[in-house]
């Protein structure tokens, strides 16, 4: 199981606002409940699921903005892709709550 932290950039709004995007993006989730759990956070968006299908979903948001009339995108994605054990947002926040 993988942990993808994205971020999806649409350039030339017109606006310093990018809610209406981000609530799109959001609606795009909903389409994967059960096959991958998604976190919004004030700053980007968690993912976390198997890495094709985290692949798939990174492909799918990034074209949103494009389909809402926006000329350009910048899209910033890092993966956690941990093999040894198992790798969730939990057991992340978990671990370092253990050591507080």
């Amino acid at each position: 199981m993988a942990i993808v932290d994205i971020t999806v950039i649409p350039v030339g709004t017109g606006t310093p606002s990018v809610s209406e995007y981000v609530a799109e993006i959001q609606r795009v989730f909903h389409k994967y409940e059960g096959r991958v759990k998604y976190q919004l956070t004030p700053m980007s968006t968690l993912i976390e699921g198997d890495i094709p299908l985290l692949l798939e979903v990174v492909q799918e948001i990034h074209e949103v903005p494009f389909q809402k009339g926006i000329k350009r995108v910048c899209t910033n994605i890092r993966i956690d892709d941990r093999r040894d054990k198992e790798n969730t947002m939990e057991r992340k926040l978990q671990s370092v709550q253990d050591k507080l």
